[in-house]
């Protein structure tokens, strides 16, 4: 028979929601415990992905016994402490992206998952999305040549504004979103992003001093290629989603099936040019956007010892420094080395360089 694995959701917000909405009905899952500073929102998420318990203080449950696995779907400056804290009490982990909120923090984070005895797999879930994998099965076939040049764009009209200001107090968007598509990128190429440079944006007045809510990084890779990433969340942008990837002998873009308007049905598209035929491929792939279950099972099977396509620590961790150095070179309005960025990244408010400075 096979182990069910009890599980602890830390965080009942909108990932958390991601999170057990796909896992709680699963025949080797059991849901031991949902936790939130809030209590009355872990009531409701106990009663409707039924939890055994509920509690505001997640110490009383991750030591049981019968829980094996802790997901962390909290704001970012809590990740360290509940990892370090998850490790000790020898469980394994799965802990949303980025993995910590400055620095310091990452490297410890870093330490303690390579070390200790748990499974700690950071939540980089576009590794499981199918159009990603394509691209990259595409790119590393010689579809489009060699890579030059990458175009990506995240942008949210953040019509929940409160919710989208609260997660600005402890993290970017180049940070949280960014850290994403610099390890799509590393990952596609298997060249590390050596170098970024940045500016940013105060676009909605009401933030928090020393925050921002629009960047835009370029940045180079080991390889030559050289690209740009944009982000920004507010009540006044519009919403916009574009990865396109340049090579030598044609492009790839990708369209979401948001976009699609009234061939929304077919999934997500991605295009592909090929120049010397001149002429145009269509792929539709099927759009799971977030596969938080499949992420779950290659937690799982690094626990029982199979081989997972899923990122290792080390790789989540190069992510990371990338997304950091992004976003100091935003704050700092400069050219950042990943290798030479500073151990107090992230420590200190810095003022941002507006883009018409």
């Amino acid at each position: 028979m096979d182990k069910i694995y009890g599980v602890v959701l830390i965080g009942c917000g909108h990932i958390g929601e991601e999170h057990i909405a796909q896992i709680y009905y699963r025949d080797n899952i059991r849901i031991v415990a949902v936790v939130d500073a809030d209590e009355q929102k872990a009531r409701l998420f106990a009663m409707k992905y039924g939890a055994d318990r509920y509690g505001i203080d997640y110490h009383e449950f991750i030591t049981r016994d019968d829980v094996d696995i802790v997901i962390i779907a909290t704001y970012v400056s809590t990740h360290l402490s509940i990892l370090r804290d998850c490790v000790v009490a020898g469980k394994h982990v799965l802990c949303e992206k980025p993995m910590a909120a400055n620095a310091r923090d990452g490297q410890e984070f870093y330490r303690l998952a390579k070390n200790g005895r748990s499974q700690v797999l950071v939540a980089h879930i576009l590794r499981r999305n199918a159009s990603y994998i394509k691209i990259r099965d595409l790119i590393r076939s010689g579809a489009i040549g060699r890579l030059k040049t990458v175009r990506m764009t995240q942008n949210h009209h953040a019509l929940d504004w409160e919710r989208y200001r609260r997660l600005l107090e402890d993290c970017s968007p180049i940070l949280d979103c960014g850290v994403h598509y610099f390890d799509v990128l590393q990952w596609f190429t298997g060249s590390a992003i050596t170098e970024v440079m940045g500016m940013g944006a105060v676009v909605d007045a009401d933030l928090e001093p020393g925050r921002y809510n629009y960047g835009i990084v370029t940045m180079r890779l080991e390889d030559g290629t050289v690209g740009y990433y944009e982000a920004g969340w507010g009540r006044t942008f519009a919403s916009g989603n574009v990865k396109q990837f340049i090579g030598d002998q044609g492009h790839i873009t990708l369209t979401m099936q948001a976009g699609r308007g009234r061939h929304v049905e077919m999934g997500d598209l991605i295009e592909v040019y090929h120049a010397v035929s001149d002429t145009y491929e269509q792929i539709n792939v099927p759009a799971v956007y977030k596969d938080m279950w499949g992420q779950l099972c290659s937690l799982i099977d690094r626990i029982e010892g199979r081989p997972t396509d899923a990122p290792t620590i080390e790789e989540a961790y190069s992510a990371f420094r990338v997304a950091l150095a992004a976003d100091q070179a935003v704050r700092t309005g400069s050219i950042v080395r990943v290798e030479n960025m500073p151990e107090t990244a992230g420590l200190h408010e810095t003022r941002v360089v507006p883009i018409d400075a």
